[in-house]
């Protein structure tokens, strides 16, 4: 392709996105350049002050539980206070939160802080994608979550590898750093972003909108279906951070080897959403979440014959690729079966698959390799994949195709739209 024809790819790619959603890119960018207690928190804990593995990891499924709980109640927030106010007190939390993490030094101090740096983190999302779905049209949806999702991984790139350097001089300057960043985060929110929800109008003679409430959320099957799925293909993508590393290093690789073939998938990704998504944005999605389950299932399960890093770094190639058609399809189906007025419900439960999914995933790669070894694990993962696929395939044959969402296009517009 020639240069003018990138540089028109690239301007489709951005163009007719409102700025609202641009400044809500920027601050998830901005928030991702500061992560670093998620990426550090183990060697910080061992190497820094000294504690177990066996104590690193109860921090971290303390932090990942807090994840757990604030994913309902954060997006019963952005439905009831809305998306700006529950953005702001999540990201101003985090901030207060990471910052008092680096001072403290008991233990229990430590694990207790950390619960709630998982709480006040995870309460975010929710509100994220609410407010995005509020503020971008039904046909663009895809295509903003994919830019989202782009800007999450290039900013955790490149926070990786600046906050290594960071955690030499001084680990205390990376919590720091991280609460300064999300600060900055809330002041962009506070200046920039008015809130989106979409206002309840009542009209004469119009039937009365039932009230969402979390029982409807559970009541919806086909929402709480794509739930359960979305649990699955969790499982299977959280074993890149978790099953690998360690049959890796069971198979006497080292750190070093890890992080070369590891960094292929955010290499990728940083290099092919865009285009990807260019290609998949109108395509099918019954199709493209049942071809992305497979990829992920069975990229995972071709780890099963690696023995070298070249191997590895092949696998990585096959399921980040299911990732990157996986993650923007997936969140627009969340969207299109969540009722204007309960979107931020409806979010909630969908992140809480993912936070359950990341307390799950240690303790099941960890039995599964310890007890029959990382060949069972890959395998199961291909057959999580193939249990995945079949369930899009069972759940989405009743949808129907068009993605123009009826409650969008009576729904009044909201104040971000109106200062886009």
């Amino acid at each position: 392709m020639s240069i003018a024809g990138l540089r028109r790819a690239a301007r489709e790619s951005v163009a007719g996105l409102p700025r609202a959603f641009w400044w809500l890119w920027t601050s998830t960018l901005i928030n991702r350049l500061g992560a670093f207690v998620a990426t550090f928190m183990a060697l910080y804990l061992t190497v820094e002050r000294g504690y177990s593995a066996s104590y690193a990891g109860l921090v971290a499924s303390l932090h990942g539980l807090g994840g757990v709980v604030s994913s309902l109640g954060a997006g019963v927030m952005a439905d009831r206070l809305g998306r700006r106010p529950t953005l702001l007190i999540a990201q101003s939390s985090t901030a207060v939160s990471v910052a008092v993490l680096g001072f403290v030094q008991h233990p229990v101090a430590i694990a207790a802080v950390a619960f709630v740096v998982g709480m006040t983190s995870n309460a975010s999302r929710p509100a994220v994608q609410a407010m995005m779905a509020d503020i971008v049209r039904p046909e663009d949806r895809v295509r903003a979550f994919s830019l989202n999702y782009w800007a999450i991984n290039l900013g955790f790139a490149l926070s990786s590898a600046g906050a290594g350097f960071i955690a030499e001089y001084s680990y205390l300057a990376g919590f720091l750093g991280e609460a300064a960043t999300t600060l900055i985060c809330a002041i962009v929110i506070f200046v920039k972003l008015p809130e989106s929800r979409p206002e309840r109008v009542e009209t004469k003679g119009a039937p009365v909108e039932p009230h969402i409430s979390m029982g409807t959320v559970l009541r919806d099957g086909r929402f709480m279906s794509v739930v359960g799925l979305s649990f699955l293909i969790a499982l299977i993508f959280m074993q890149g951070h978790v099953g690998l590393p360690l049959a890796m290093g069971a198979d006497g690789f080292s750190s070093a080897d890890f992080g070369m073939a590891i960094a292929v998938n955010g290499v990728l990704i940083v290099a092919l959403q865009i285009p990807v998504t260019r290609f998949i944005e109108h395509r099918d999605p019954r199709r493209l979440l049942i071809i992305s389950s497979l990829l992920a299932g069975y990229g995972f399960g071709l780890t099963a014959f690696a023995g070298s890093i070249a191997v590895y770094a092949l696998t990585v190639c096959v399921w980040t690729l299911a990732e990157i058609v996986n993650a923007p399809t997936q969140t627009g189906l969340v969207v299109r079966l969540s009722p204007l007025h309960g979107r931020g419900r409806y979010q909630g439960m969908y992140t809480l698959s993912w936070s359950v999914a990341a307390l799950v995933a240690p303790l099941l790669a960890g039995f599964v390799i310890d007890r029959f070894g990382a060949q069972w694990l890959w395998g199961m993962c291909a057959v999580l994949g193939t249990v995945a696929g079949l369930g899009y395939w069972l759940l989405m044959r009743g949808l129907p195709t068009e993605a123009v969402e009826k409650d969008d296009m009576a729904a009044p517009t909201s104040r971000a739209e109106q200062v886009a």
